[in-house]
């Protein structure tokens, strides 16, 4: 695997991580431990691949980038939250996150469960403010499309089924439906709402709804690989641990190549998914690549 995005996602990367950043340290609260531990959590970590889903899509539908760079920082509070959570003892114990040591580490486990709680709230607090849309119906959407891609039919319901099935023998079906709930559904809602912000009707997101399934998988695919395989290092957390927990992935039911091969197609689909588009949605594309290039 090659770590390396070609210069139009390279830059594209570059500027959004940039611009998530200076967005957080602009609204996030800034005085006493709860604004410090948020802070902590949502600044300066990450791929930022969610909110370069949402502000590419919202692009490709002529949306404004201002408003989009708002609902990406919702979503992102949302993935920061989640961490926040997965790290702690009681779920996947994890010592380091994003190359430092993760948020209960440094701050201890009760405010790493309230800065988490917060970032939650503080998602909706943006979506739900006149400066990300001035249409109330959009807002309205963006509410909904978070709120049930993060809660029991999305993220956590998919961390639920992770959770009972430690130690199971499960087949593909079963880990398939865990990551689309877990990692894939947060990918998925990151391209709706960049839709939403489009104005693009329900019934004409088939097709990147399509594009966010195929590569919400093969996310996933590539972060198992990476678990197996990858550099510490480079990842800035612990591998190797799935198996240790007797946690089934893909690649411990399809064995490595086969995985690499199921990701590779996925990543094709995604990209045909956007077979209307022109030059206009190579950002799309190159990303979609990326998702399974990456080595970290």
């Amino acid at each position: 695997m090659t770590a390396v995005p070609d210069p139009l996602l390279k830059d594209a990367l570059a500027a959004i991580a940039r611009d998530v950043d200076t967005m957080f340290d602009a609204l996030l609260p800034g005085e006493g431990q709860l604004g410090e531990a948020m802070r902590y959590a949502a600044i300066g970590g990450g791929k930022r691949l969610r909110p370069l889903l949402l502000t590419a899509t919202a692009a490709l539908h002529g949306a404004d980038r201002s408003q989009a760079l708002r609902a990406a920082i919702a979503i992102e509070s949302i993935h920061a939250y989640s961490l926040a959570h997965d790290d702690l003892p009681c779920m996947d114990d994890d010592a380091m996150r994003h190359g430092k040591p993760s948020l209960h580490k440094a701050f201890g486990e009760a405010v790493a469960v309230l800065a988490g709680d917060a970032l939650q709230s503080f998602a909706f607090e943006v979506l739900t403010d006149p400066a990300t849309s001035g249409d109330p119906f959009v807002r309205s959407e963006l509410v909904r499309v978070l709120a049930m891609a993060s809660g029991a039919a999305g993220m956590v319901g998919g961390q639920m089924l992770d959770i009972a099935g430690e130690g199971q023998a499960l087949g593909l079906p079963e880990i398939t439906r865990m990551q689309q709930l877990k990692t894939g559904a947060l990918l998925s809602a990151a391209v709706e709402m960049g839709a939403v912000l489009g104005k693009l009707p329900p019934e004409g997101r088939t097709h990147l709804k399509g594009y966010a399934r195929d590569i919400g998988l093969a996310f996933q695919i590539a972060d198992d690989l990476l678990d197996h395989t990858g550099d510490e290092a480079k990842a800035g957390k612990a591998l190797r641990k799935d198996a240790e927990a007797g946690k089934q992935t893909f690649v411990a039911v399809l064995g490595e190549d086969r995985a690499r091969e199921q990701a590779r197609m996925l990543v094709d689909q995604a990209i045909a998914h956007l077979g209307s588009y022109g030059q206009e949605a190579d950002l799309l594309r190159a990303l979609a690549r990326y998702i399974v290039e990456r080595d970290h």
